[in-house]
């Protein structure tokens, strides 16, 4: 079907079935969402597993949104308060880090890591310990197209770069370079599987909306909101959506309002507004923060 997307069918694979919870958390830093907003008013966010949401919400009337009904009902409930959960993605997170003592990612080492502040010792110890030779062999296995089709449809493998091992290890190695690692959340997250502190709700009110996010922003009052925090909903989803949803997004948008948008993709040169290498969680290729004037 033109203009849809894969997220529709709750699913990172092939198989049919009711939808699942795909994240228990967010390795997004809102921290960029934060400051492209400040000031503004009411924001448009896809709810995923909520947390963007809940930091949002501390500054900005909020409407959530997701097309998961699962996703969007847990992120209900961690906004109540709920339990953080395993979401499919960190399943196989998980499973990638059985593999860690196999290349030397012992948790000794990885800890001693993670408590540097040193930018220059850190940029050292990647080199010196984490990037050996079994390591890259390992990444480059676990994110090969034969078993990353294994797990998830072609629709959320067609956008990312060849070699996307390699490609994540330069991600890593520049993102270690410049965060700091005993300040930094998103590390030990990343690394260890720790979950990230979030804030407590506050009983903050949340507008939770269940759809797709081009064809519910065409339906709202034109001229609704100030931000739209999108997450990486392009990443799996046609051309043709990615035209639906900016139209729908200019429709809705105030005139000075500021768009964020995130994917595993490697950047073109030309976009300038890619601020990738502020956000802490460091696995992005794109975290597009432009305002609605300049979309496509």
């Amino acid at each position: 079907m033109n203009g849809e997307t894969a997220w529709r069918a709750g699913r990172f694979g092939w198989s049919a079935g009711a939808p699942r919870l795909l994240f228990g958390s967010m390795h997004e830093d809102p921290e960029i969402e934060l400051a492209a907003f400040r000031g503004k008013g009411r924001i448009f966010c896809i709810a995923s597993a909520g947390t963007t949401a809940l930091r949002l919400a501390e500054e900005h009337e909020l409407v959530a949104c997701d097309i998961n009904p699962t996703q969007l009902a847990y992120a209900e409930r961690r906004v109540r308060g709920g339990p953080v959960r395993k979401g499919d993605a960190e399943r196989a997170m998980s499973f990638a880090r059985v593999f860690m003592p196999v290349v030397g990612w012992r948790p000794g080492v990885l800890r001693a890591f993670l408590a540097l502040s040193d930018l220059t010792e850190q940029a050292a110890f990647w080199k010196q310990h984490l990037d050996t030779r079994r390591f890259r062999a390992g990444l480059d296995a676990l994110m090969s197209p034969v078993m990353l089709r294994t797990l998830y449809a072609s629709q959320f493998l067609s956008f990312l770069p060849p070699r996307f091992g390699a490609v994540l290890r330069n991600r890593l190695e520049k993102g270690f370079s410049r965060h700091r690692n005993s300040s930094n959340p998103y590390a030990p997250a990343l690394l260890l599987g720790e979950t990230v502190e979030e804030p407590t709700p506050s009983g903050t009110r949340i507008e939770f909306v269940l759809g797709d996010a081009a064809s519910w922003l065409a339906s709202c009052p034109a001229h609704s909101f100030d931000g739209f925090a999108l997450s990486n909903i392009l990443d799996g989803a046609e051309p043709d959506y990615q035209s639906r949803l900016w139209q729908a997004v200019r429709r809705a948008a105030t005139g000075d309002a500021v768009v964020v948008w995130r994917s595993f993709a490697e950047p073109s040169p030309s976009l300038t507004t890619n601020q990738a290498d502020r956000d802490r969680s460091l696995l992005w290729g794109v975290v597009d923060v432009r305002t609605v004037s300049g979309l496509a």
